[in-house]
């Protein structure tokens, strides 16, 4: 794969968490008056300009393992999580920027008193945090090269969901997670208006799910709104951006409607507030993969932190053949 295109994605999207790191769990009234508009230190936390979060650890903890094996092994992914539980490997500055997940920390814990991996996620209700949403975009680049343009099967989307469950095993996320790759792979597959991959990835991940009975009534109780023809009307304070899964995926479809580039994408997403780094995040991977890696801010790439581990990584997978 063109090392270009994954640096887009990886790029985009660890800029995205180190946009929002400085400011995580501010208020949106507070964003209003202190707008984020480049990046900042966390003089409080000792952060500096371009530190990036768990967010990102964990998608190139993901990215490694795919470009080290060239194929899918959930327990050398679960591995790689235990390293950054652990070991603080995948991380900028060498040690944690944010306290890991509850539902992440029990999966990686159980993980490692033996269970098996894809058993390790939560699957109540009450485990739908965003924790799986914000590390799955990698997986779209092996799954592109992979099987090409069509991922809405049961194979690959099973793959989908079973990366999802390694820490979020409940329904609700792994749609979640399969929008979001199907949008991507539109993306991928060369569409020239985001609005429209964005409307065909919803498309074709609504009829995936709503034809399996473990799904539809997920689907339609809980995707409505993000599906619907004017979601992008949505008004601003209508858009939650918490850490419940539906909101984080809103919150990023939302940005990336109503913006027109990489740079106005992230900082609408920083500025909702609340989960700053996850929303941007997640909304950075996809607006850096559709606008391309030169689209994004020179001064942002090199305030970035530990830009030759995310290098080498990206190296790897871009040389792997699957």
């Amino acid at each position: 794969m063109d090392l270009k295109i994954v640096r887009a994605l990886i790029y985009g999207h660890a800029i995205g968490d180190a946009l929002g790191v400085p400011v995580e769990f501010s208020s949106r009234t507070e964003r209003m008056v202190s707008p984020v508009t480049s990046m900042r230190s966390n003089f409080a936390r000792e952060f500096p300009a371009g530190t990036w979060a768990d967010d990102t650890s964990l998608s190139i903890a993901l990215l490694e393992s795919l470009g080290r094996l060239g194929k899918i092994d959930y327990t050398d992914i679960m591995d790689n999580f235990v390293k950054w539980y652990d070991d603080d490997e995948f991380t900028a500055l060498g040690d944690p920027v944010d306290e890991v997940g509850m539902r992440t920390s029990t999966a990686i814990l159980g993980f490692k008193c033996g269970m098996n991996p894809t058993n390790c996620g939560g699957e109540e209700e009450s485990d739908n945090g965003n924790g799986s949403l914000m590390r799955i975009d990698p997986i779209v680049l092996y799954l592109h090269e992979k099987f090409g343009e069509n991922l809405a099967t049961d194979e690959s989307m099973e793959i989908v969901h079973n990366i999802s469950s390694l820490t979020h095993a409940h329904a609700r996320s792994k749609i979640a997670c399969g929008i979001l790759i199907l949008i991507l792979n539109e993306i991928l597959n060369g569409a020239k208006d985001l609005k429209i991959a964005i409307r065909d990835g919803i498309s074709k991940a609504r009829e995936f799910y709503s034809a399996r009975e473990d799904f539809a009534n997920e689907f339609s109780e809980n995707f409505a709104r993000v599906s619907s023809e004017n979601f992008a009307e949505t008004p601003r304070d209508d858009i939650h951006s918490s850490g419940y899964v539906i909101d984080t995926l809103e919150a990023s479809i939302w940005c990336l409607l109503n913006s027109k580039d990489y740079s106005e994408c992230v900082l609408k997403a920083v500025n909702l507030g609340i989960e700053t780094n996850t929303t941007a995040a997640v909304a950075g991977g996809v607006a850096g993969l559709f606008y391309g890696f030169d689209a994004i801010p020179t001064q942002w790439i090199d305030t970035l932190q530990a830009k030759s581990l995310l290098d080498e990584i990206c190296e790897k997978f871009a040389s792997q053949t699957f």
